[in-house]
């Protein structure tokens, strides 16, 4: 079994900055690729300050990574660029649509030169349409992809989801179809671009919202803490703190109903199916919340794994660590490093029994930290090139 990933002997340019075109890089760099991430001299990415009480998001989006500074919008940076990009399989960049072609850098361009290379382009709007040139971020694309006008509760204005669900989809979908040219390529022998719009990666996972209203005129509405028609699947007070509880299944809902010494709710017309649970949710809810709120945490989580009825505590970092279902899986990683000892992390997934992701590396410390590496000894810059470089802000 390789601990280097089944995606080792891949090379990829990464150009993004912030989150999407990030997140894809450290996606494909889990999973055993080599990404050489290309950041503007001086302050870099300004993922490297981020982070809530210490800048440690970078140290998750940046792992298994090379660093690089290179100044894009000169000359020389955009050619010692294109040298880099001809040796990669890949090259992953969110700007602007327009950004690369004003670079000398047009995909197209690179294509004609570089056959086999794969382009993904990722983009609030994607690279055609009225609406290609607006600077679309993740928030902006859940919005006009349909997401953030369904979060929260319906008499207060739309919330978020508190993680920035827009950029890691389209982020996830542009790995997907790094994964899906590599497979074209390796029948063909050519690369492609891929258009990743942010928005559109919203619009994926809108299960039927746009069929619904094509076929009956239904218009989704924001909801709360439930969705409308799947009940119980709710969280539910209790005497210390909250659970979560889903018996939306009939033989379940059957269940849960002898759990709480009210074996006669699941023979009640309303809410003997599945339908009619629907139709009677807000109040079906109330039966189960003044059940839950009587009990603690501890008694509800008990009860629901003797019944074999799913349900599950919130979790929090802190419960995470402690929990021996994650330690046993190894969903959370503690990593070697200066600054942070110990820093843990989220462990690279999905998991594979042949060729594991890991993580190989610590996030660059230093904008350009492997200039010598990669242009020194793979581009054969001398010291003093690099020096030359370095003091007309080249790299």
């Amino acid at each position: 079994m390789s601990d280097q990933g089944p995606l080792s002997d891949l090379k990829v340019v990464e150009m993004g900055q912030l989150i999407a075109g990030p997140f894809c890089g450290q996606l494909l760099g889990d999973m055993g690729a080599e990404v050489v991430k290309i950041e503007p001299p001086g302050a870099g990415d300004p993922m490297r300050v981020w982070g809530q009480g210490a800048p440690v998001w970078w140290e998750v989006i940046a792992r298994n990574k090379l660093s690089v500074s290179l100044n894009l919008r000169v000359t020389q940076g955009q050619a010692l660029a294109r040298r880099l990009i001809g040796e990669a399989d890949v090259l992953i960049e969110n700007f602007k649509p327009g950004t690369l072609e004003g670079w000398n850098l047009a995909p197209d361009d690179l294509r004609r030169e570089f056959p086999r290379l794969i382009v993904v382009r990722m983009s609030g709007y994607g690279q055609t349409g009225p609406y290609s040139d607006r600077a679309g971020f993740g928030g902006i694309a859940e919005a006009f992809g349909g997401w953030r006008r369904l979060v929260g509760d319906p008499d207060r204005p739309p919330s978020r989801m508190g993680v920035s669900i827009g950029d890691t989809l389209a982020a996830s979908y542009g790995c997907m179809g790094v994964l899906a040219a590599l497979h074209h390529r390796e029948r063909t022998g050519r690369g492609q671009v891929i258009d990743v719009a942010l928005y559109e990666s919203v619009l994926q996972v809108m299960e039927g919202m746009v069929a619904e209203y094509s076929a009956a005129g239904v218009t989704r509405q924001r909801s709360g803490a439930i969705l409308p028609g799947i009940a119980p699947s709710n969280v539910y007070p209790c005497a210390d703190g909250e659970f979560m509880i889903g018996a939306n299944q009939d033989s379940l809902f059957r269940r849960l109903c002898g759990v709480m010494g009210r074996p006669e709710l699941a023979e009640d017309s309303r809410y003997a199916d599945h339908r009619s649970r629907g139709d009677n949710q807000v109040e079906l809810d109330e039966l189960i919340a003044a059940w839950t709120r009587t009990r603690t945490v501890d008694f509800v989580e008990r009860s629901m794994l003797e019944a074999g009825i799913p349900g599950g505590r919130l979790f929090a970092p802190a419960d995470m660590l402690e929990d021996p279902h994650f330690a046993a899986r190894e969903a959370i990683v503690a990593v070697d490093h200066p600054r942070w000892p110990g820093l843990k992390m989220q462990a690279p997934f999905p998991k594979f029994s042949e060729t594991p992701g890991a993580v190989r590396s610590i996030a660059p410390q230093a904008v350009g930290e492997h200039n010598g590496a990669i242009l020194g000894e793979r581009l054969g810059l001398s010291a003093a090139e690099l020096a030359r470089l370095a003091d007309d802000g080249v790299i």
